[in-house]
């Protein structure tokens, strides 16, 4: 098969699974591009697509395409319409709310299949959001343009039914996967702490959930963190620290590679308050971390309920980060456990296999139908 990969930000969790589709779907000898924004992402989107080049037999196109709607969709629609017509794939698929549009115009255009995964995005607003009834309303309306659609877990599948509802389309929920050298376990550095977080610097990721939980512990001891990443609200954490008195105990160390962040804190903890099915989690696990998460988004697909507790809840936090580091023995062989159980369950090369089963699928049945 032909396929095109259409999304809009070359970076995240989103890229990293249209990276790994690449490569699981040209080892099983399919052809497949790539079409992202020329703007975003810098030298290590650069990089990162560069090392993928050689898996994108109809190559990687870059253009513009804006993070909001805008008079510029037109142009990038139109372009989007016009490669695939020099390409002829066999189906697009479109990743994200910008990459299911420009995939299912296209498709429309050119009288053939395209599938759609939304990885989150407009899926977080409600309809009674007046700033997200407007992207709610434009899903909807997509939705008759398509020929399937893919989710990376089940919660997103069901919330997508629930905003949206499925239309009558052919659907399937296929998790990510990794690849089998990161389910190599990670050693700790000499001057590891505590605690290791790793995601976003924003408050949905529940950063101050976790400073709160830390001060919490204080009476306990001085629980000391990591805390890996970057984004718009690293200041006001920053300064949140200092106000909880945890400037000593708490390190923001900036963003890094997550195999090299998993050697600097002994504790995963991922406090966040809404999720899809975030990587980091399947990395984590794979490296063999001992794991306290919230229950939100598909986490609950990947970890036992005694790893997860409700989210916005600084004391539940505190509370299990506390047994986690009483008990460690036991958090450590239940990470080993999770570890190869997840080898099983989340295999790249699985997801991609599940994947070409649907396109062929979604094939098809644009045959039966033409």
């Amino acid at each position: 098969m032909r396929c095109l990969q259409v999304f809009r930000t070359p970076v995240g969790g989103l890229f990293r699974h249209v990276r790994d589709l690449v490569r699981g779907l040209t080892a099983l000898g399919h052809e497949i591009g790539i079409v992202c924004d020329s703007t975003t992402g810098g030298a290590a989107a650069d990089a990162a697509l560069a090392s993928i080049e050689k898996d994108c037999r109809l190559g990687v196109h870059r253009l513009p395409i804006g993070r909001l709607p805008g008079l510029a969709d037109i142009d990038a629609a139109t372009a989007i319409a016009r490669l695939a017509t020099s390409l002829a794939p066999d189906l697009l698929h479109g990743h994200g709310a910008k990459g299911g549009v420009y995939a299912r115009l296209a498709g429309r255009r050119l009288k053939i299949p395209a599938l759609y995964t939304p990885h989150g995005g407009s899926l977080h607003y409600e309809w009674s959001s007046p700033r997200g009834a407007p992207f709610l309303a434009a899903e909807r309306l997509m939705l008759g343009l398509g020929s399937g659609l893919l989710f990376v877990c089940d919660y997103e599948r069901s919330v997508f039914e629930r905003k949206i509802g499925l239309g009558n389309l052919p659907h399937k929920v296929v998790h990510n996967g990794l690849w089998p050298e990161e389910f190599e376990p990670v050693p700790l550095a000499a001057d590891a702490r505590d605690i290791i977080f790793l995601g976003e610097m924003r408050e949905l990721k529940g950063v101050s959930d976790l400073l709160e939980a830390l001060a919490r512990l204080a009476p306990w001891r001085r629980v000391s963190a990591t805390l890996v990443g970057d984004g718009p609200d690293r200041q006001a954490f920053v300064a949140l620290a200092q106000r909880l008195n945890l400037a000593a105990q708490v390190h923001f160390a900036g963003a890094m590679p997550a195999r090299r962040a998993f050697e600097l804190g002994r504790l995963m903890v991922m406090p966040s308050r809404a999720e899809s099915l975030p990587y980091v989690i399947l990395e984590a696990v794979a490296a063999g971390k001992p794991l306290v998460a919230t229950r939100v988004g598909g986490i609950p697909e990947v970890l036992p309920p005694e790893e997860l507790v409700a989210p916005a809840t600084p004391e539940a936090l505190a509370k299990a980060i506390r047994d986690r580091l009483t008990d460690w023995s036991a958090g450590e062989a239940q990470a080993q456990a999770m570890a190869a159980s997840a080898r099983r369950r989340f295999s790249a090369a699985r997801m991609a296999e599940e994947i070409a089963v649907f396109y062929r699928h979604i094939l098809d049945r644009h045959r039966i139908r033409a």
